[in-house]
Order: structure tokens, then C-alpha cells, then sequence
């Protein structure tokens, strides 16, 4: 029997079924901010070539099989995917495979059912370990391009520690985790790659990989953050007011937000009825601000729902407010989470969360500097609601 030609068939529906089956794996977390087009990536052009290497009168393609896998894992670098969600992406094509050929297999003879089974397992492991050369040479140029960011940072870091003295001690408490964590694996990585003749595609090496650039993301992040809150302190921070569709930036910033409450299974309520249909305002400072109080509620909002409403208050002001179900701010901190590095860590959510303690200081001075005004109503237990006014035409004053 010539499986081939089943394959070639099947190989819609076969493609069909397995992306459907990486979207629903919640153990590959990295396709929850991808399309259909990107997860199937160059998965057709595998599953052509091996219809050639299970075919007994072509001539085996077994190059496209190695092109499309290496060019699947240097995608799959670019789009945040970990080493064991890519094993299980190939884990469930294997499967799946073998599911639409299965009644084509039980009517073969056992020589036939067994030269199929060896050739389709011979493939997919082929296609596995190029993909994660290529998927481990992706990963190795974004710590490269990560240390140069981290290079060119330095300099302007080191102005800002000059001019403002008052946050050494926070600044320096923040990047202590993360750099160690860059420090110690990048380490452990070299001495691997040095006692080994050549790199090898394992799971520690990836890892290792992995938690350097995890950590090192962290790290500028948080530089750039407090980059951020300087440039407004020095009063170096300037608007671009223009005619700005409010409907349509704030659906931008939730096609961004909507997969961090997916992944946390939280609702997004949405109420903008009552909002203006364009202002004069910053678009890149609303965004800022409309991304880090609907990130902020996700992080700390482990059920229930996030809740963001829009409205014209007047004739000069409009308004938006985002409520969360969460765990809710004590009075005291209330007084207090404006200003840089501060994070309530009493609670386990804080303690255990990736923020920086920056989000809302950062939120305070756009606000501020676009003439608006915020406000934060909150209880214990009972979730937050942080409301910003903003007037209907930002001016850009020049406030150096």
C-alpha cells in the first residue's frame, strides 16, 4: 500500500486537527498570543516532504523536511515558545498523524505497517532536532542582542543613578534577582559549552537559555521603566497630541491585554458607549496608560472578572475607569502606589507576580502631564477600581 497518497489527502484535515490540538494543550502557553497561520507555520511543507519518504516511487525529499524544520524552530524562537511546548507540538503531530492513517495501517501487511511506522518516526525526529538547532541558534542571538541592549542601557543608567540618589537603594534591590539570575546561568552555560566539542540541543542547555533571557528581559524592562519615570522628572518627557479614535486604540490595547485574561480564564467587560468618539491627545501615553491598569488588574485578579468603562464626563473631560475582582489595595497603600518601587508584599500574588512596582507611577506622571487626574477606590478582597479624568484636547506645554 502506497500511504503517501493518504497522507497528501488527509493532510488538510491533519493540519486542521493538530493546531487545533496545540491550542487546546494548556501546557503550550506560547500560541495564546499567536494566529492560526503563525502555529501552523511550515508545518505543510513537513508533512509534503514526508509523503515523498513514505512514497515507494518518488524520490525522498528529505531537505524540505530539514529547511521547514529549521526555519519552524528559529519561528518558534521569535515567538517566545519553550523548549518542552515545542517537544509537545511535535509529540501531538505524531500523534495525530498516526490517528488519520490508522484504518489505512490495519489493512496493510505487516511489513508495509512497519516500514511506514519506522519511516514517519525517522522524519518527525529528524525535524525535532533540526528544528531545536535552529530553535537554540534564535535563542542565542536574542541573548546576544539582549547583551548589547543591556550595553547601551548602562550609560544612561548610570546618569540616572547620579540624578537621583534617593532610589539607589530600591533601584538596586530590583535588579539584584534578575542579574544574579543572568550572572549565574550565562556561567553555568559557558562552562557547559566549553567542556563540550560542540553545543548540544538538550533540555538543560535550552533552559538555561531560557531562564537567562526570562531574567534578562525582566532587567530592562525595569530599566527602561525607570528610564521612563526620569526623562519625566528631568522634565524631559514630551506629548504629540493629534485627532485620536478612542474606540479604536482602546480595541488595540485589548487585542494586546485579551490573552493575558484568557490564560487566567478572567472575563474582559467592555462599556464605551458613553465614550467620545475622538480626542486630542497623546495615543502612545493612553495606551501606555490603558496597558498597565488593565495588565496591572489581570496580575492581580486570579478569578472573576476585569471590567473597563469609558465616558464623557463634560464638555472639557472624559473619563475611564478599569475594576477588578481582585485582591484590593489596604488603605494605607493606597497612599502610597504611586510612587515608584512600591508593591503592597504582604500579599502572596505580589510576592510571586513579575512586576516591577513602576506600572502605576509611570501611569501617575502621563496622567499628569496630559493635565488629567487619577483616582483608586479599593477594599481588601473586594478588588479595585482605578478611574482617570482627561480632558478632551491635550496641549503639549513645554514644561522643561
Amino acid at each position: 500500500m502506497d500511504f503517501s497518497q493518504t497522507l497528501i489527502a488527509k493532510s488538510d484535515a491533519i493540519l486542521d486537527q493538530w493546531v487545533e490540538a496545540v491550542y487546546q494543550d494548556e501546557q503550550i502557553e506560547a500560541t495564546n498570543e499567536l494566529t492560526f497561520k503563525a502555529v501552523r507555520d511550515s508545518l505543510p511543507r513537513v508533512l509534503k516532504a514526508l509523503a515523498t519518504v513514505l512514497s515507494e516511487s518518488e524520490t525522498s525529499d528529505l531537505q524540505t523536511v530539514v529547511d521547514a524544520s529549521l526555519e519552524h524552530g528559529t519561528l518558534r524562537a521569535q515567538q517566545g515558545f519553550e523548549p518542552a511546548e515545542i517537544a509537545r507540538e511535535y509529540r501531538l503531530l505524531r500523534f495525530v498523524i498516526f490517528s488519520f492513517l490508522e484504518e489505512d495501517l490495519l489493512q496493510g501487511s505487516a511489513q508495509e505497517v512497519l516500514r511506514a511506522v519506522r519511516l514517519i518516526d525517522t522524519v518527525i525526529d529528524e525535524a525535532i532536532a533540526r528544528c531545536f538547532n535552529s530553535y537554540t541558534q534564535g535563542r542565542l542571538q536574542e541573548l546576544k542582542q539582549l547583551q548589547s541592549q543591556l550595553r547601551l542601557t548602562n550609560q544612561e543608567l548610570t546618569r540616572l543613578v547620579r540624578a537621583n540618589k534617593d532610589s539607589i537603594s530600591h533601584l538596586a534591590h530590583e535588579l539584584k534577582t534578575p542579574l544574579t539570575s543572568i550572572i549565574g546561568y550565562a556561567d553555568l552555560f559557558l562552562r557547559q559549552q566549553r567542556q563540550q566539542s560542540e553545543l548540544k540541543d538538550s533540555y538543560a542547555n535550552l533552559e538555561s537559555i531560557e531562564r537567562v533571557l526570562k531574567s534578562g528581559r525582566l532587567l530592562v524592562r525595569l530599566i527602561n521603566d525607570t528610564l521612563e519615570i526620569s526623562r519625566y522628572d528631568a522634565g524631559q518627557m514630551k506629548l504629540q497630541p493629534t485627532l485620536t479614535d478612542v474606540l479604536s486604540l482602546i480595541n488595540f490595547v485589548l487585542e494586546m491585554i485579551e490573552p493575558l485574561a484568557r490564560t487566567k480564564e478572567l472575563s474582559l467587560v467592555v462599556e464605551c458607549d458613553r465614550a467620545p468618539s475622538q480626542v486630542i491627545t497623546d495615543p502612545l501615553r493612553l495606551q501606555q496608560i490603558l496597558t498597565n491598569l488593565l495588565s496591572n488588574a489581570i496580575r492581580y485578579t486570579e478569578s472573576g472578572s476585569i471590567h473597563l468603562e469609558c465616558w464623557t464626563v463634560s464638555q472639557q473631560q472624559w473619563a475611564i475607569s478599569v475594576t477588578d475582582s481582585g485582591i484590593g489595595i489596604s488603605l494605607d497603600a493606597q497612599t502610597q502606589i504611586f510612587n515608584p518601587y512600591f508593591r503592597e508584599v504582604t500579599a502572596p500574588q505580589v510576592q510571586s507576580s513579575d512586576g516591577t512596582g513602576l506600572g502605576l507611577a509611570i501611569v501617575s506622571r502621563l496622567v499628569q502631564l496630559m493635565d488629567g487626574e487619577i483616582k483608586v477606590d479599593s477594599q481588601l478582597g473586594k478588588g479595585s477600581t482605578f478611574t482617570v479624568i482627561l480632558p478632551l484636547e491635550t496641549i503639549a506645554y513645554d514644561r522643561g
